[in-house]
């Protein structure tokens, strides 16, 4: 028996390989719908010259939310099918990733992949074990959902209150783990991310602050251990390096993923105090261009 006719989102302002991708592995039920925010975006010039299976739909700028968590509420109010994939355009989507969630899904109810972020610049490759611990390892521990890969049915979540929470808020994935039970697989997917120190700077803001908004508690207790590493690395810096070498080496590994910099443990976990810091001290961030100003969970304000 195949798998359900099936609703893949994918938010993009441009046609990406990830959008190729994607659009190769749908069924004859499938559909792909690729989620811009408005005419003027890149990615509409191809809305006369789209692949069987993909339609174009454009959300509009947001308005107390993020243009991501916009971008999906409207894309699932778009989606003609009840099962419902979620993903980005950055990463590499192999040949039976779609299927692969089919399988899953079928095993294990709704799923979902983790990221392993890839430095472009100096500040994100420096972090990268940092990433891997908080975020892969963090993720995958946590059965979290990730907006880049994840499987559900619109019956495995509270789909109308989900979405008018969605419209409120920043993270789609934060919220998203927050209304449904999910399976958390340890398959990584390589994401690369930064490209200057501005930009990898903005992503820490906007991920110390998911943290903090979604997991007041967490972002605590990830705090205390930031200031008890910070403290271990003045103190005893060979003990510390060794041990944070060694984590940092075992997380790549766990998750399969073979880089060098698995050695940058130490230099990572001294960076996390004050990374974190700076995180919540911002009053205002940008991601995609938009800056936003996210007073508490249910009240963002979109700032030019």
């Amino acid at each position: 028996m195949g798998s359900p006719p099936t609703s893949v989102l994918l938010p993009t302002v441009r046609w990406t390989d990830a959008c190729d991708d994607v659009a190769s592995q749908l069924g004859p039920d499938d559909e792909l719908l690729i989620v811009c925010d408005n005419d003027s975006d890149p990615v509409a010039a191809r809305a006369d010259d789209l692949p069987e299976g993909v339609r174009l739909v454009i959300a509009g700028d947001p308005e107390g939310c993020s243009g991501k968590a916009n971008a999906i509420a409207v894309g699932m109010g778009a989606a003609r099918h009840d099962r419902i994939v979620w993903t980005d355009d950055d990463f590499v989507h192999p040949p039976d990733w779609l299927d692969s969630l089919h399988a899953d899904y079928e095993r294990h109810g709704p799923v979902s992949e983790v990221p392993f972020f890839v430095g472009r610049d100096p500040l994100s490759t420096l972090t990268e074990p940092l990433y891997a611990i908080g975020g892969t390892l963090g993720t995958y521990q946590d059965n979290k959902a990730w907006g880049g890969a994840v499987m559900f049915e619109r019956d495995d979540i509270g789909e109308t209150a989900f979405l008018a929470a969605l419209r409120r808020t920043v993270s789609d994935d934060g919220l998203l783990s927050e209304h449904l039970d999910l399976t958390t697989l340890r398959r990584a997917r390589l994401v690369p991310v930064g490209g200057s120190i501005r930009e990898s700077a903005e992503r820490h803001v906007r991920f110390s602050q998911i943290v903090y908004r979604h997991e007041p508690r967490g972002m605590g207790g990830i705090l205390g251990l930031a200031v008890l590493f910070t403290v271990m690395g003045v103190l005893s810096p060979g003990l510390v390096f060794v041990l944070s070498t060694l984590l940092s080496v075992a997380v790549y590994a766990f998750f399969g993923v073979r880089r060098w910099t698995a050695l940058l443990g130490y230099p990572a976990m001294m960076l996390q105090l004050p990374l974190f810091l700076y995180g919540l001290a911002r009053r205002t961030f940008v991601w995609g261009g938009r800056g936003y100003r996210w007073r508490s969970k249910y009240d963002v304000e979109v700032v030019e």
